[in-house]
């Protein structure tokens, strides 16, 4: 029986997208997952459908429904809260780049179940060392096991609770903006919802996978900088 929707948006970096997906598919706790391929190139579309039965997962590719350019975030978090709510599930987005542990799903639905004012749950992320990493170096030094906090939740690996998802029609997304953590993570507290990051639910997240442009940051800032505000990506 279903207990949880999982979706993954992608573009392109079809091995870490198989990777993340196998390893939901491992997860011990049922759920629905969902692809949700960005106008990816044509070999990654190919590799997706070939694996998507031996996986287990259900693939949608965003140019059969729509013609704008990727990214296509907020269509993908509209679709998702609507096929959510048709199920009365939660809604966990993990993306690309992150690898989730056997447990992580069960354990990010417990905490949830003993706290259902929540309406964002984040699991905290590690780089292969076990340390935690980017997005969430600000919690870094945290010794707490649970930390309660207004500030952005990444969707690396995020839970939207069923309440939160009742409550806000994604709908009403900002078409500007690419991104929507930051957003989202404001109007769950507006809304009287807590949010949370779990240090002791840790998943493995390769920073940028999912978007290989944007390590540019660290190997060449000029030409990141210039494609964010220049070419208008990455508008949070």
């Amino acid at each position: 029986m279903l207990k949880v929707l999982v979706i993954t948006p992608v573009k392109n970096s079809v091995e870490s997208t198989l990777e993340c997906a196998q390893a939901i598919a491992s997860s011990n706790f049922p759920v629905k997952h969902i692809i949700f391929n960005d106008f990816s190139a044509e070999e990654t579309k190919q590799r997706l459908e070939q694996e998507k039965g031996q996986i287990g997962y259900e693939l949608i590719h965003l140019e059969d429904i729509t013609d704008t350019p990727s990214p296509n975030y907020k269509l993908v978090l509209q679709m998702a809260q609507k096929e959510a709510v048709n199920l009365g599930l939660p809604l966990i987005v993990v993306e690309s780049d992150v690898i989730i542990k056997k447990n992580t799903i069960q354990e990010m639905i417990g905490f949830l179940e003993l706290n259902p004012q929540s309406g964002l749950i984040g699991a905290i992320t590690v780089g292969e060392d076990g340390k935690v990493n980017f997005p969430y170096l600000k919690f870094k030094s945290n010794q707490e096991v649970v930390i309660k906090t207004e500030r952005s939740l990444s969707f690396c690996c995020t839970l939207f609770s069923p309440e939160f998802l009742s409550k806000y029609d994604f709908m009403e997304l900002d078409d500007t903006k690419d991104w929507y953590d930051t957003f989202m993570s404001k109007k769950s507290v507006g809304l009287g919802f807590d949010n949370y990051v779990l240090m002791n639910t840790p998943v493995l997240h390769r920073p940028h996978g999912s978007r290989p442009w944007k390590l540019l940051k660290y190997s060449n800032p000029f030409k990141y900088y210039f494609l964010k505000f220049w070419k208008g990506r990455d508008k949070i």
